[in-house]
């Protein structure tokens, strides 16, 4: 596993010769995992895989997988492509209140933190490389009050430090960090917030002997969000230029669909994270199969009702009505537009598919098809694989992996 400040500061020196933004997808199933490992080997470029404590956990998470098993899959690809390329485990927004279950039941800070640590603990265990500390959401303040930047700062170095203790207890290699969010419930969505918070993170790890810690990674707002696709770059350079001076890059998430992927290395982008996206993708890649199940199987009873199996499961799971408009709130699902029902399946798809009616309608859709396409899973695979490419073509990536080799200097 490659060290990700050693690919920060490989970015770093190769500019402005090629500027290059590293790719981070959000393994949100077993195929855009696969699809993502496929993009990396073909496309010769290192890859990140960011995993949410929703999707990857100790509780197996809406894939199933432990960050253990996680790891597992990861290095299990590697091999079937006989792969030695950066393949780099990551965890994404760990933090307290940050999994849906703790903000559902609304958990105390103390309980929450607990079982961020715990899970840190696991992927530390499990050879993560890169750990997004996210402390910018506190439930005992106000609706819409923001967390004051400099708790903010304090709760993310607690958590560093915790991890810090961890691994020298454990006798595990460093780990580099993630800091912050583009959300605006964090406040770190102004500039002068911002500005603030940097220089709360490092007067915080200062105090406690950390600096060594200091991130690769600060997340910011530029410009995209989970319905604004339009990258900026002047406000990305800006950020760019105040975190550069000291060892590290901006990271975007929210790029799924992004219209201008191609601006992000001429803006100084380090990374950007893609994840529902490609959940569409799969989606859509599927409803491509079920449309050719219904001319291969023109008998209603032989179908396999994937496409109403995957709706009926988004909706028991509930976890479709996180993302209601304000205007949509209390508003029953089949009174809704129907473009919104179908974002919202899409969207939702991704916390069903390790359903079990999920996975044997799937099953059976596959087979239906095999007889018009040999390897049904594989065309999936592949269109998942294909919208990963476009970000690798813009950020500058096919053809890299060579730029992040040891060289003799190095060494």
């Amino acid at each position: 596993m490659a060290s990700v400040r050693r690919l920060i500061e490989r970015l770093i020196e190769l500019r402005p010769q090629r500027p290059l933004t590293l790719l981070a997808v959000c393994p949100n199933s077993s195929a855009v995992m696969e699809a993502g490992v496929l993009a990396a080997v073909r496309n010769r470029a290192p890859m990140l895989f960011a995993a949410t404590l929703n999707q990857v956990d100790l509780d197996g998470g809406y894939t199933g997988w432990t960050p253990e098993a996680f790891g597992a899959v990861l290095r299990r690809h590697a091999a079937l492509h006989h792969w030695e390329g950066p393949l780099i485990a990551c965890l994404d927004h760990g933090g307290p209140w940050l999994k849906d279950l703790h903000r559902t039941e609304g958990w105390s800070y103390e309980a929450t933190r607990d079982s961020v640590q715990a899970s840190l603990q696991a992927c530390l265990r499990a050879g993560y490389r890169l750990l997004h500390i996210d402390a910018t959401i506190d439930l005992a303040r106000p609706a819409g009050s923001p967390v004051p930047v400099e708790r903010v700062a304090q709760r993310t170095v607690d958590l560093i430090q915790y991890v810090e203790a961890e691994r020298e207890r454990l006798g595990l290699p460093p780990v580099d960090y993630e800091v912050g969010t583009e959300e605006v419930h964090g406040g770190l969505a102004d500039e002068a917030a911002f500005d603030r918070f940097l220089l709360s993170l490092r007067r915080e790890l200062e105090a406690r002997r950390l600096l060594h810690t200091w991130p690769c990674f600060i997340v910011g707002k530029v410009g995209t969000d989970l319905h604004t696709t339009f990258f900026d770059p002047a406000t990305a350079r800006r950020l760019h230029d105040r975190v550069a001076p000291l060892g590290s890059l901006i990271k975007g998430h929210y790029t799924d669909w992004v219209a201008n992927p191609e601006d992000y290395p001429a803006a100084g982008m380090g990374g950007a994270n893609i994840g529902p996206e490609l959940t569409t993708e799969e989606v859509w890649a599927l409803a491509e199969l079920e449309a050719m199940e219904r001319t291969l199987r023109p008998s209603s009873p032989e179908h396999s009702r994937f496409g109403l199996t995957l709706q009926e499961a988004v909706l028991a799971s509930g976890r479709w009505k996180k993302w209601l408009q304000p205007e949509e709130r209390g508003v029953a699902f089949p009174d809704l537009a129907g473009e919104r029902k179908s974002w919202l399946v899409e969207t939702g798809a991704r916390y069903v598919w390790a359903e079990l009616s999920v996975q044997a309608a799937r099953r059976r859709l596959y087979d239906n098809v095999k007889g018009a396409v040999p390897d049904p899973h594989r065309s999936v695979v592949e269109r998942i694989a294909r919208a990963i490419d476009r970000y690798l073509l813009a950020f500058h990536l096919r053809d890299s992996l060579s730029f992040f080799e040891p060289t003799s200097e190095s060494n």
